[in-house]
Protein backbone atom coordinates (compact mmCIF):
# COMPACT_ATOMS: atom_id res chain seq x y z
CA UNK A 1 0.00 0.00 0.00
CA UNK A 2 3.06 2.14 0.90
CA UNK A 3 4.88 1.88 -2.30
CA UNK A 4 1.47 2.07 -4.37
CA UNK A 5 1.08 5.53 -1.97
CA UNK A 6 5.00 6.93 -2.94
CA UNK A 7 4.37 5.92 -6.79
CA UNK A 8 1.45 8.22 -6.49
CA UNK A 9 3.06 10.81 -4.90
CA UNK A 10 5.93 10.79 -7.70
CA UNK A 11 3.47 10.83 -10.17
CA UNK A 12 1.91 13.79 -9.04
CA UNK A 13 5.12 15.54 -8.50
CA UNK A 14 6.18 15.02 -11.56
CA UNK A 15 2.91 16.56 -13.30
CA UNK A 16 2.96 19.18 -10.85
CA UNK A 17 6.92 19.53 -12.02
CA UNK A 18 6.05 19.18 -15.77
CA UNK A 19 2.91 21.55 -15.41
CA UNK A 20 5.27 24.26 -12.94
CA UNK A 21 7.97 24.07 -15.23
CA UNK A 22 5.78 24.77 -18.93
CA UNK A 23 4.19 27.54 -16.53
CA UNK A 24 7.41 28.89 -16.13
CA UNK A 25 8.69 28.60 -19.51
CA UNK A 26 5.58 30.31 -20.17
CA UNK A 27 5.88 33.05 -18.25
CA UNK A 28 9.01 33.72 -19.30
CA UNK A 29 8.15 33.93 -22.85
CA UNK A 30 5.06 36.20 -22.48
CA UNK A 31 7.90 38.52 -20.21
CA UNK A 32 10.88 38.42 -22.90
CA UNK A 33 8.56 38.86 -26.27
CA UNK A 34 8.16 42.26 -27.91
CA UNK A 35 4.83 44.15 -26.80
CA UNK A 36 2.07 43.31 -29.41
CA UNK A 37 2.32 47.39 -30.55
CA UNK A 38 2.63 47.85 -34.63
CA UNK A 39 3.33 51.75 -33.98
CA UNK A 40 6.92 53.47 -33.09
CA UNK A 41 5.51 54.22 -30.02
CA UNK A 42 2.19 54.69 -27.86
CA UNK A 43 1.67 56.67 -24.93
CA UNK A 44 0.02 55.15 -21.80
CA UNK A 45 -1.30 56.71 -18.48
CA UNK A 46 -1.10 54.94 -15.12
CA UNK A 47 -3.89 57.55 -13.27
CA UNK A 48 -2.81 58.16 -9.78
CA UNK A 49 -4.39 55.13 -7.24
CA UNK A 50 -4.64 52.80 -10.11
CA UNK A 51 -4.72 49.05 -9.17
CA UNK A 52 -2.49 46.75 -10.87
CA UNK A 53 -5.17 44.62 -12.09
CA UNK A 54 -6.84 47.81 -13.74
CA UNK A 55 -3.28 48.88 -15.09
CA UNK A 56 -3.16 45.07 -16.51
CA UNK A 57 -6.39 44.71 -18.06
CA UNK A 58 -6.25 48.36 -19.30
CA UNK A 59 -2.87 46.76 -21.00
CA UNK A 60 -4.58 44.14 -22.49
CA UNK A 61 -7.88 46.04 -23.81
CA UNK A 62 -5.18 48.67 -25.73
CA UNK A 63 -3.45 45.82 -27.52
CA UNK A 64 0.12 45.95 -25.85
CA UNK A 65 0.18 43.19 -23.96
CA UNK A 66 -1.33 39.76 -24.47
CA UNK A 67 -2.23 38.52 -21.02
CA UNK A 68 -3.07 40.36 -18.47
CA UNK A 69 -3.01 37.51 -15.78
CA UNK A 70 0.55 36.84 -16.99
CA UNK A 71 1.22 40.36 -16.96
CA UNK A 72 0.37 40.75 -12.91
CA UNK A 73 2.06 36.84 -12.10
CA UNK A 74 4.86 38.44 -13.63
CA UNK A 75 4.63 41.53 -11.17
CA UNK A 76 3.62 39.19 -7.95
CA UNK A 77 7.12 37.19 -8.74
CA UNK A 78 8.95 40.46 -9.07
CA UNK A 79 7.75 41.86 -6.02
CA UNK A 80 8.35 45.62 -6.63
CA UNK A 81 4.59 46.56 -7.63
CA UNK A 82 4.13 48.67 -4.85
CA UNK A 83 6.60 50.48 -6.80
CA UNK A 84 4.90 51.50 -10.00
CA UNK A 85 4.35 54.93 -10.38
CA UNK A 86 1.65 57.18 -11.78
CA UNK A 87 1.88 59.43 -15.07
CA UNK A 88 2.18 59.09 -18.85
CA UNK A 89 4.79 56.88 -20.29
CA UNK A 90 5.79 56.27 -23.77
CA UNK A 91 5.98 52.87 -24.87
CA UNK A 92 8.45 51.91 -27.93
CA UNK A 93 8.42 49.09 -30.05
CA UNK A 94 10.58 46.71 -29.29
CA UNK A 95 9.57 46.72 -25.50
CA UNK A 96 8.71 43.66 -23.58
CA UNK A 97 6.77 43.51 -21.26
CA UNK A 98 9.41 42.97 -18.47
CA UNK A 99 10.95 46.06 -19.87
CA UNK A 100 7.29 47.57 -19.74
CA UNK A 101 7.31 47.08 -15.98
CA UNK A 102 10.45 48.70 -15.01
CA UNK A 103 9.71 51.76 -17.46
CA UNK A 104 6.62 51.92 -14.73
CA UNK A 105 8.46 51.27 -12.16
CA UNK A 106 11.33 54.06 -13.15
CA UNK A 107 8.96 56.68 -12.88
CA UNK A 108 10.51 57.41 -16.34
CA UNK A 109 7.33 59.28 -17.66
CA UNK A 110 6.90 60.99 -21.26
CA UNK A 111 8.64 64.54 -21.24
CA UNK A 112 7.29 67.21 -23.05
CA UNK A 113 9.25 70.65 -23.56
CA UNK A 114 9.02 74.25 -23.93
CA UNK A 115 11.39 77.36 -24.77
CA UNK A 116 11.37 80.44 -23.42
CA UNK A 117 13.07 82.67 -26.20
CA UNK A 118 15.56 84.93 -25.44
CA UNK A 119 14.50 88.25 -25.76
CA UNK A 120 11.07 87.33 -24.81
CA UNK A 121 8.85 89.34 -22.79
CA UNK A 122 7.11 88.35 -19.65
CA UNK A 123 4.12 88.88 -21.44
CA UNK A 124 4.59 86.65 -24.55
CA UNK A 125 5.82 84.29 -21.97
CA UNK A 126 2.64 83.70 -20.26
CA UNK A 127 0.65 83.82 -23.84
CA UNK A 128 2.79 81.14 -24.85
CA UNK A 129 2.58 78.95 -21.62
CA UNK A 130 -1.20 79.51 -21.16
CA UNK A 131 -1.76 77.81 -24.82
CA UNK A 132 0.52 75.06 -23.56
CA UNK A 133 -1.94 71.84 -23.58
CA UNK A 134 0.58 70.43 -21.29
CA UNK A 135 0.64 72.54 -18.97
CA UNK A 136 -1.86 72.95 -16.09
CA UNK A 137 -2.99 76.27 -15.72
CA UNK A 138 -3.46 78.33 -12.45
CA UNK A 139 -2.76 81.85 -13.23
CA UNK A 140 -6.11 82.45 -15.72
CA UNK A 141 -7.10 85.76 -15.06
CA UNK A 142 -4.42 86.96 -12.44
CA UNK A 143 -2.29 90.09 -13.31
CA UNK A 144 1.44 89.91 -13.31
CA UNK A 145 1.79 90.78 -9.72
CA UNK A 146 -0.49 88.61 -8.44
CA UNK A 147 1.61 85.56 -10.33
CA UNK A 148 4.75 87.15 -8.92
CA UNK A 149 2.87 86.84 -5.46
CA UNK A 150 1.74 83.75 -5.97
CA UNK A 151 5.53 82.14 -6.96
CA UNK A 152 6.52 84.02 -3.50
CA UNK A 153 8.34 86.95 -4.80
CA UNK A 154 5.55 89.76 -4.07
CA UNK A 155 6.66 93.44 -4.75
CA UNK A 156 9.34 91.94 -7.61
CA UNK A 157 9.19 93.07 -11.30
CA UNK A 158 8.68 89.72 -13.49
CA UNK A 159 10.59 90.93 -16.69
CA UNK A 160 14.22 89.48 -17.17
CA UNK A 161 13.17 86.98 -14.19
CA UNK A 162 13.12 83.72 -16.18
CA UNK A 163 16.20 81.78 -17.76
CA UNK A 164 15.48 81.44 -21.32
CA UNK A 165 15.75 78.02 -22.22
CA UNK A 166 14.40 74.81 -22.99
CA UNK A 167 12.22 72.85 -20.06
CA UNK A 168 11.69 69.64 -20.02
CA UNK A 169 8.83 68.62 -17.86
CA UNK A 170 5.68 65.97 -17.42
CA UNK A 171 2.49 66.47 -18.74
CA UNK A 172 0.44 67.85 -15.92
CA UNK A 173 2.96 69.81 -14.59
CA UNK A 174 1.74 73.96 -13.14
CA UNK A 175 2.61 77.01 -14.66
CA UNK A 176 3.52 77.74 -10.91
CA UNK A 177 6.12 74.97 -10.97
CA UNK A 178 7.66 75.72 -14.30
CA UNK A 179 7.95 79.50 -14.00
CA UNK A 180 9.69 78.65 -10.02
CA UNK A 181 12.22 76.56 -12.08
CA UNK A 182 12.97 78.84 -15.08
CA UNK A 183 13.11 81.72 -12.30
CA UNK A 184 15.69 79.53 -10.05
CA UNK A 185 17.55 79.06 -13.46
CA UNK A 186 18.07 82.81 -14.08
CA UNK A 187 19.26 83.34 -10.60
CA UNK A 188 21.74 80.78 -10.43
CA UNK A 189 22.86 82.12 -13.66
CA UNK A 190 23.15 85.88 -12.85
CA UNK A 191 25.02 85.21 -9.47
CA UNK A 192 27.17 82.83 -11.68
CA UNK A 193 27.88 85.59 -14.10
CA UNK A 194 28.04 88.51 -11.59
CA UNK A 195 30.65 86.47 -9.94
CA UNK A 196 33.33 86.34 -12.73
CA UNK A 197 32.46 89.95 -13.65
CA UNK A 198 34.97 92.51 -14.99
CA UNK A 199 36.27 95.40 -12.72
CA UNK A 200 35.07 98.81 -13.07
CA UNK A 201 31.61 98.41 -14.13
CA UNK A 202 29.25 100.57 -14.12
CA UNK A 203 26.42 98.50 -12.09
CA UNK A 204 25.54 98.88 -8.50
CA UNK A 205 24.38 95.37 -8.07
CA UNK A 206 23.37 92.26 -10.37
CA UNK A 207 20.42 93.70 -11.03
CA UNK A 208 21.54 96.47 -13.08
CA UNK A 209 23.71 93.61 -15.06
CA UNK A 210 20.69 92.03 -15.73
CA UNK A 211 18.80 95.09 -16.94
CA UNK A 212 21.86 95.92 -19.53
CA UNK A 213 22.04 92.25 -20.81
CA UNK A 214 17.97 92.92 -21.78
CA UNK A 215 18.72 95.70 -23.50
CA UNK A 216 21.56 94.10 -25.47
CA UNK A 217 19.41 91.03 -26.11
CA UNK A 218 17.18 93.46 -27.97
CA UNK A 219 19.56 95.54 -29.68
CA UNK A 220 20.96 92.45 -31.59
CA UNK A 221 20.78 89.09 -32.91
CA UNK A 222 24.05 89.29 -33.97
CA UNK A 223 26.05 86.55 -31.30
CA UNK A 224 29.43 88.35 -32.41
CA UNK A 225 28.21 92.04 -31.67
CA UNK A 226 26.80 91.33 -28.02
CA UNK A 227 30.16 92.27 -26.56
CA UNK A 228 30.71 95.21 -28.54
CA UNK A 229 26.93 96.66 -28.00
CA UNK A 230 27.66 96.28 -24.30
CA UNK A 231 30.61 97.76 -24.36
CA UNK A 232 29.36 101.03 -26.12
CA UNK A 233 26.61 101.18 -23.45
CA UNK A 234 28.84 100.90 -20.69
CA UNK A 235 31.16 103.50 -22.30
CA UNK A 236 28.41 105.98 -22.17
CA UNK A 237 27.13 105.24 -18.68
CA UNK A 238 30.77 106.04 -17.58
CA UNK A 239 30.83 109.16 -19.92
CA UNK A 240 27.26 110.03 -17.89
CA UNK A 241 25.63 109.96 -21.03
CA UNK A 242 22.17 108.77 -22.40
CA UNK A 243 22.13 105.24 -23.62
CA UNK A 244 19.47 106.33 -26.22
CA UNK A 245 18.42 103.07 -27.31
CA UNK A 246 14.92 102.37 -29.00
CA UNK A 247 13.92 99.25 -27.64
CA UNK A 248 13.12 100.58 -23.75
CA UNK A 249 11.41 103.45 -25.65
CA UNK A 250 9.37 100.91 -27.60
CA UNK A 251 8.98 98.53 -24.30
CA UNK A 252 7.82 101.94 -22.09
CA UNK A 253 5.62 102.16 -24.78
CA UNK A 254 4.09 99.45 -23.88
CA UNK A 255 0.31 98.24 -26.17
CA UNK A 256 0.61 101.55 -27.81
CA UNK A 257 3.76 100.23 -30.35
CA UNK A 258 2.49 99.51 -33.39
CA UNK A 259 6.03 98.65 -35.30
CA UNK A 260 6.51 102.07 -36.17
CA UNK A 261 8.83 103.99 -33.61
CA UNK A 262 7.97 107.98 -34.07
CA UNK A 263 10.09 111.31 -32.98
CA UNK A 264 7.02 112.61 -30.84
CA UNK A 265 7.11 108.53 -29.30
CA UNK A 266 11.37 109.34 -28.33
CA UNK A 267 9.98 112.69 -26.63
CA UNK A 268 7.17 111.11 -24.73
CA UNK A 269 8.77 110.56 -21.17
CA UNK A 270 8.49 107.39 -19.31
CA UNK A 271 10.91 105.78 -17.26
CA UNK A 272 11.96 103.52 -19.68
CA UNK A 273 12.89 106.48 -22.21
CA UNK A 274 16.55 106.29 -22.82
CA UNK A 275 16.60 109.43 -24.74
CA UNK A 276 14.89 111.15 -21.91
CA UNK A 277 16.58 109.96 -19.21
CA UNK A 278 20.42 109.12 -18.10
CA UNK A 279 20.96 105.54 -16.84
CA UNK A 280 19.92 102.54 -17.16
CA UNK A 281 15.58 101.83 -17.09
CA UNK A 282 14.18 100.89 -13.69
CA UNK A 283 13.69 96.92 -14.99
CA UNK A 284 14.91 94.63 -17.80
CA UNK A 285 12.94 95.29 -21.09
CA UNK A 286 12.68 91.76 -21.86
CA UNK A 287 14.74 87.96 -20.91
CA UNK A 288 18.35 88.18 -21.64
CA UNK A 289 19.36 84.57 -22.49
CA UNK A 290 23.21 83.85 -20.69
CA UNK A 291 25.10 84.93 -23.30
CA UNK A 292 23.59 88.30 -22.95
CA UNK A 293 24.29 88.38 -19.79
CA UNK A 294 28.07 87.44 -20.17
CA UNK A 295 28.28 90.10 -22.65
CA UNK A 296 26.61 92.72 -20.12
CA UNK A 297 29.34 91.60 -17.77
CA UNK A 298 32.26 91.13 -20.08
CA UNK A 299 32.05 93.93 -22.61
CA UNK A 300 34.73 94.77 -25.31
CA UNK A 301 37.12 97.19 -24.27
CA UNK A 302 35.75 99.93 -27.20
CA UNK A 303 35.96 103.64 -28.00
CA UNK A 304 32.83 103.11 -30.01
CA UNK A 305 30.01 105.64 -28.29
CA UNK A 306 27.31 104.74 -31.12
CA UNK A 307 26.22 101.77 -33.70
CA UNK A 308 23.64 101.63 -36.28
CA UNK A 309 21.59 99.10 -37.58
CA UNK A 310 22.58 98.51 -41.19
CA UNK A 311 19.51 96.83 -42.43
CA UNK A 312 20.85 93.26 -42.61
CA UNK A 313 20.80 92.47 -38.81
CA UNK A 314 24.25 93.42 -38.07
CA UNK A 315 25.32 97.34 -36.79
CA UNK A 316 27.85 99.92 -38.03
CA UNK A 317 29.90 100.80 -35.22
CA UNK A 318 31.52 104.76 -34.61
CA UNK A 319 33.73 106.36 -32.23
CA UNK A 320 32.44 110.17 -32.87
CA UNK A 321 29.36 111.70 -33.93
CA UNK A 322 30.21 112.93 -37.05
CA UNK A 323 31.41 109.16 -38.65
CA UNK A 324 27.83 108.38 -36.59
CA UNK A 325 25.69 110.85 -38.11
CA UNK A 326 27.62 110.07 -41.77
CA UNK A 327 26.22 106.27 -40.50
CA UNK A 328 22.61 107.45 -39.89
CA UNK A 329 22.40 109.23 -43.32
CA UNK A 330 23.88 105.80 -44.63
CA UNK A 331 21.69 103.44 -43.60
CA UNK A 332 18.89 104.66 -41.91
CA UNK A 333 17.16 106.83 -44.81
CA UNK A 334 13.54 105.20 -44.69
CA UNK A 335 11.49 105.48 -41.46
CA UNK A 336 12.60 103.17 -38.89
CA UNK A 337 9.76 100.64 -37.89
CA UNK A 338 10.99 97.15 -36.00
CA UNK A 339 14.46 96.87 -36.71
CA UNK A 340 15.93 99.63 -33.60
CA UNK A 341 19.15 101.62 -34.19
CA UNK A 342 20.32 103.61 -31.27
CA UNK A 343 21.97 106.73 -31.00
CA UNK A 344 20.56 109.06 -33.56
CA UNK A 345 21.97 112.11 -34.69
CA UNK A 346 23.87 114.71 -32.31
CA UNK A 347 25.89 117.74 -32.27
CA UNK A 348 29.36 117.84 -31.28
CA UNK A 349 28.26 120.31 -28.69
CA UNK A 350 25.59 117.67 -27.66
CA UNK A 351 28.17 115.02 -27.26
CA UNK A 352 30.54 117.14 -25.35
CA UNK A 353 28.14 117.87 -22.95
CA UNK A 354 27.51 114.21 -22.61
CA UNK A 355 24.20 114.02 -24.20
Amino acid sequence: MMNLVYKLAGIVFIILSLIGGWLWQSLNSFSTSPLRISQQSVEFTIAQGSSLSQIAYRLQRESIISDASQFLWMIKLDGSGKHIKAGEYEINQGMTPKDLFALFVSGKVKQYSFTIVEGWSFKQLREALSGNSHIQHTFAGKSDAEVMVALGFEGEHPEGRFLPDTYHFPSGSSDKAFLLRAHQAMESALQEEWQEREKDLPYKNAYQALTMASIVEKETAVVSERKEIAGVFVQRLKKRMRLQTDPTVIYGMGDKYNGNLRKKDLKRDTPYNTYRRKGLPPTPIAMPGRAAINAALHPAKTEALYFVAKGDGSHHFSKTVKEHNRAVRKYQIRQRKSDYRSTPEQTESEEKKGK
